[in-house]
């Protein structure tokens, strides 16, 4: 036993103790640094201050329009001025008694810094019954900018719209309230009477959480597998293997580099999540997750537990894998073509769950829960997003342990076989017979 402690041991230090290992986890956790304040850093480069924009104070109508420009101008003013954080400011200019004369004023403004931006109104006709409004000014407006406002002048014509239908407030707020769809889950008997299932509501957030721990369980799974497979690759090619082989069981030396990466990869891991909470804990980051709709108390604790559970199953079942397929490899050069079989299966399972975010009781999604080498994403998904009855996660919980224990079954064998095998890769007969040829 005390042989797989010093496999354990070696390969924590050789992996820690490299130069790409801590510069990559610095990067890592300045790129995480600059993520987490990322919003205070824009709002430290971006101005508070409202664009103040310039209308004229004219009576004359505006196009086919029965309201005057004057009174479009003071309608979006109020509306601006309503807003928490207002991104505009209308300030109103004298009229000057012509077009010309008001375009003049309005320019001269604009020059003079007074203004950053101002409106006009095209007078032709418009299919909508309600004038076209241009902003001008020195920049020009986003998408997003123009969007803005595009809004703001669609309510206000709704509100002249209704004006003329003589409604009271209560009558516009019901007009305006949105209309409400629930849905009710039915268990359907063979004789066609109906029950009500009665279901846990589900958290908005936790439609960002399920996404970001999904993403987590991939990048952890594909990086430490590819690891596993590296380090072994690289002691075969550098014929240290022989030397290892010969002092260490094959058993001991292959679980005991698993459970070496793994536990490399979980400090990374603790380490980022270090990284982000000290971050998160300064004070103009009080309450990021609570402005994007995520409140962490609203998420069972349950959840964390199977994520735990699926990332630790199936951790173990592509990292056995990963180890079985490096031994076959004698050259680093070669390693990413024998893994990628491995990398598109994980990658499968990946997508899936991420496009099953918005079906989560989909047939497809159901089989592909049971699907060992799917189920770490597939039925976490399920069991964030639904409430799959218990016996499934059960009999995928138990599909799941039996497959990583039959895998890393076959891996020893491969890996006992593959580590002496140089040059070529063996053939399936070949490794076949070396295989049988080896027992536990």
């Amino acid at each position: 036993m005390s042989n797989f402690w010093t496999v354990v041991g070696f390969t924590i230090r050789n992996k820690v103790r490299t130069k790409a290992f801590l510069i990559s986890s610095i990067i890592i956790a300045i790129i995480l640094s600059v993520v987490v304040n990322l919003p205070y850093l824009i709002s430290q480069f971006s101005s508070n201050t409202p664009d103040k924009v310039g209308y004229i104070g004219s009576t004359e109508q505006a196009a086919a329009s029965s309201v005057s420009i004057a009174t479009i101008g003071e309608q979006l003013e109020t509306y601006f001025k309503k807003q928490d954080e207002p991104g505009y400011e209308f300030v109103k200019v004298a009229d000057q008694g012509s077009p010309e004369a008001n375009e003049k004023a309005l320019v001269d403004k604009l020059a003079a810094g007074e203004l950053d931006a101002y409106i006009t109104f095209n007078q032709e006709d418009q299919p909508s019954g309600f004038p076209q409004m241009i902003i001008k000014s020195e920049n020009e407006y986003n998408t997003s900018e123009a969007s803005t406002l595009q809004t703001a002048l669609q309510a206000i014509k709704m509100e002249v719209s209704l004006q003329g239908l003589g409604l009271d407030d209560a009558q516009k707020q019901a007009l305006f309230a949105p209309a409400v769809v629930d849905s009710v889950k039915l268990n359907v008997n063979a004789d066609g009477a109906s029950t009500v299932e009665e279901s846990e509501e589900r958290p908005a957030s936790m439609y960002g959480v399920v996404y970001i721990i999904l993403f987590l369980l991939f990048m952890s799974i594909m990086t430490t597998g590819q690891l596993i497979a590296t380090e072994i690759t690289a002691e075969k090619s550098s014929r240290v293997m022989e030397v290892l082989i010969t002092s260490v069981s094959p058993l001991k030396q292959m679980f005991g580099k698993i459970l070496g990466i793994f536990l490399v990869g979980l400090s990374q891991i603790l380490f980022y999540v270090a990284v982000i909470a000290v971050n998160l804990s300064l004070p103009y980051n009080e309450n990021p997750l609570s402005d994007m709709g995520i409140h962490m108390s609203d998420i069972p604790v349950s959840l964390y537990i199977y994520a735990l559970l699926f990332y630790l199953i199936g951790f173990f079942l592509y990292a056995t894998l990963y180890a079985g397929v490096g031994s076959l490899v004698s050259r680093t050069e070669e390693l990413g073509q024998a893994v990628m079989p491995l990398m598109f299966t994980s990658l499968g399972g990946f997508y899936i769950g991420i496009f099953g975010l918005n079906a989560p009781d989909s047939m497809l999604i159901k089989v592909a829960s049971f699907i060992p080498f799917f189920t770490p994403y597939i039925m976490f998904l399920r069991v964030g997003m639904v409430e799959p009855p218990t016996w499934q996660i059960i009999i995928s919980l138990v599909v799941l342990v039996i497959t990583t224990g039959v895998a890393g079954w076959l891996s020893a064998k491969i890996y006992r076989t593959g580590v002496l095998m140089y040059g070529k890769r063996p053939t399936l007969k070949e490794l076949r017979k070396a295989m049988k040829a080896y027992k536990f």
